[in-house]
């Protein structure tokens, strides 16, 4: 039987918010391996099972350790924030196993991303056509991350921004802004969670013309409306297209 290794999303961190696949695989598996601050927060929620940590920038390191764990007859979870696939391991894992030519089955367990956790926290807001985009440039070209920015800022997408401030890119959130604004009007509604899902969980809608000056961070997911985005008791609202009776919603 071929052996498999599990590439395990395991949601924001909180155990309500884990699916129930993700769950089994974690109990089943006879080592979990992941990044440190993952790592930490599985801990305590799973506090029985075998942890291998590394920090960030050690993905291929945990990938192989993997692998090699893997076919050594072990089951092995290697673990993702939010979604498997979605700015997780499971690209990278399925890209050396391939290398390596090892004969290992993939298996992937999907979760829920940043980017839902925060929607929910603040409404509705990807209703409609949205676009994801990481600022964080150590894998991406920083004039191809603007590029993005721009072309979904012009195609009306909502845009959901990860990675939007660090101490070493502290201006590329303002250098994102500007660029959405081309397109935008400077009131449109803009949604910041900071640890969705997770202990410390705050919220706040300020606007595209103020989010320069808002304090985000690394922990923060950044949601920017569409031309048709509102706020309405508190909750950040996009109009997917449907005609309710007694108003008129433009699709």
């Amino acid at each position: 039987m071929k052996a498999s290794i599990y590439v395990v999303g395991f949601g924001p961190g909180g155990r309500a918010d884990m699916t129930q696949q993700a769950v089994t695989a974690l109990e089943q598996a006879d080592l979990v391996i992941g990044y440190t601050t993952y790592v930490n927060l599985l801990r305590k929620l799973f506090p029985d099972l075998t942890y291998y940590a590394a920090p960030m920038r050690k993905e291929e390191e945990r990938c192989r350790i993997a692998v090699q764990k893997a076919l050594s007859g072990k089951i092995v979870a290697l673990v993702s924030g939010g979604d498997s696939g979605i700015y997780g391991m499971a690209g990278i894992l399925l890209e050396i196993v391939e290398e390596t030519g090892a004969d290992l089955e993939v298996i992937a367990v999907p979760g829920v991303t940043a980017a839902s956790a925060a929607s929910a926290v603040l409404g509705a807001p990807l209703m409609h056509d949205f676009a994801v985009i990481s600022l964080s440039d150590c894998m991406t070209p920083l004039d191809l991350i603007f590029r993005r920015v721009s072309c979904a800022a012009e195609g009306d997408f909502v845009i959901c921004l990860y990675n939007p401030r660090s101490k070493s890119r502290p201006h590329y959130l303002a250098q994102a802004a500007a660029r959405i604004g081309q397109f935008r009007k400077p009131e449109t509604p803009v949604g910041i969670v900071k640890n969705a899902g997770r202990e410390g969980e705050t919220a706040w809608i300020t606007t595209l013309e103020k989010l320069p000056e808002e304090p985000v961070d690394m922990f923060c997911i950044v949601i920017v409306g569409n031309s048709q985005t509102y706020v309405k008791n508190g909750k950040m609202i996009t109009p997917r297209g449907y005609c309710l009776s007694g108003m008129e919603t433009q699709v």
